[in-house]
């Protein structure tokens, strides 16, 4: 099989970042250490520069009307994300190449991460969903403090993308990572019935509105 490298176009504006060793761009955002890029890490100092100067997540350019956040389909139901929007062709390129995003039984790689690495801030499911949601919006990134950092409100879309291994994903392949993901999410509240009832409520929203035909 031909690598996603060789068979989706490269927007220029990722075509300007630096390559690691395997050739593949490293995004903006990815952390260095000792001189290499480390992409399990993101550099914190880069999501204040992202709000301040409206700056790409993923290529660090200037952010123009149009803004995607790539986020994990549980984002869908609770509205946040980890991470500040980006340029909606960087997003797009992400979904299709990024080795993490295309394959599915691709884990997190944890071992032998630098000392002072900290965990993103809220609650992240340590886990492949193997669906990836790209959210576009024309609202400016609406950040706020949560647990060990920054967290983000997602406003409302002006359209959704769905990938699974670097193409369009099915609404089952969507649905399935969904449920897979809720009762981490549900753990969150214990057994608050208001809570689980405000989940369904946006899990029901979701599949109304934004899940592929």
């Amino acid at each position: 099989m031909s690598s996603p490298l060789m068979t989706v176009e490269m927007p220029e504006r990722i075509a300007a970042l630096p390559t690691n060793h395997a050739g593949y761009p490293v995004p903006w955002f990815v952390a260095w250490v000792d001189g290499k890029p480390d992409f399990r890490l993101m550099d914190e100092e880069k999501i204040h520069l992202a709000i301040i100067d409206r700056l790409c997540w993923i290529c660090g350019d200037g952010l123009g009307r149009w803004q995607t956040y790539a986020v994990g389909p549980m984002c869908a139901v609770n509205r946040i994300s980890a991470e500040p929007p980006s340029h909606t062709e960087c997003a797009v390129y992400a979904a299709q190449v990024c080795p993490f995003l295309i394959t599915p039984t691709k884990g997190r790689r944890e071992g032998r991460l630098p000392g002072e690495t900290k965990d993103a801030a809220g609650f992240m499911l340590k886990r492949n969903p193997g669906v990836v949601l790209l959210w576009t919006t024309r609202s400016d990134p609406m950040p706020f403090r949560a647990p060990g950092g920054l967290l983000f409100t997602l406003p409302d879309p002006v359209s959704v993308l769905w990938f699974s291994e670097g193409r369009s994903a099915t609404r089952a392949e969507v649905i399935a990572s969904i449920e897979s993901g809720l009762p981490a999410l549900l753990e969150l509240d214990g057994d608050d019935p208001r809570a689980k009832a405000e989940v369904d409520r946006r899990y029901d929203e979701v599949k109304r509105t934004l899940l592929p035909a």
